[in-house]
């Protein structure tokens, strides 16, 4: 995965994500990266289902690094969906962490 030590991820609030300009170049350099993001798209997205647990979301905007913690409610093909019509391309998502570590592996 991209290594984002260097500069911090500018906090972003979900409502200002539609504003945002998403390039269409992919941001992971691996085809395993590129699973793991799906996979931990999809557990987040099963955990805001089943528990309404957040998530943080890192991501590359035009501009750069940005983080936004919320609930994931869709994931699809070409992204991941947001509270009201929210949504980021998961070409652009850099990584998908759960928040609460009790909650990373219920038994659903």
């Amino acid at each position: 995965m991209l290594t984002e030590n260097i500069t911090p991820a500018a906090v972003v609030e979900k409502e200002h994500i539609t504003n945002l300009v998403f390039p269409g170049d992919e941001v992971l350099r691996s085809q395993e990266e590129i699973a793991q993001r799906r996979a931990d798209a999809e557990r987040g997205l099963l955990l805001g289902n089943g528990f309404t647990s957040k998530v943080s979301i890192h991501f590359r905007d035009a501009e750069g690094l940005r983080k936004v913690e919320t609930t994931i409610w869709e994931v699809n093909d070409s992204s991941i969906g947001l509270k009201n019509n929210t949504y980021i391309p998961l070409h652009r998502i850099v990584k998908v962490e759960i928040q609460n570590e009790s909650l990373k592996y219920p038994n659903i």
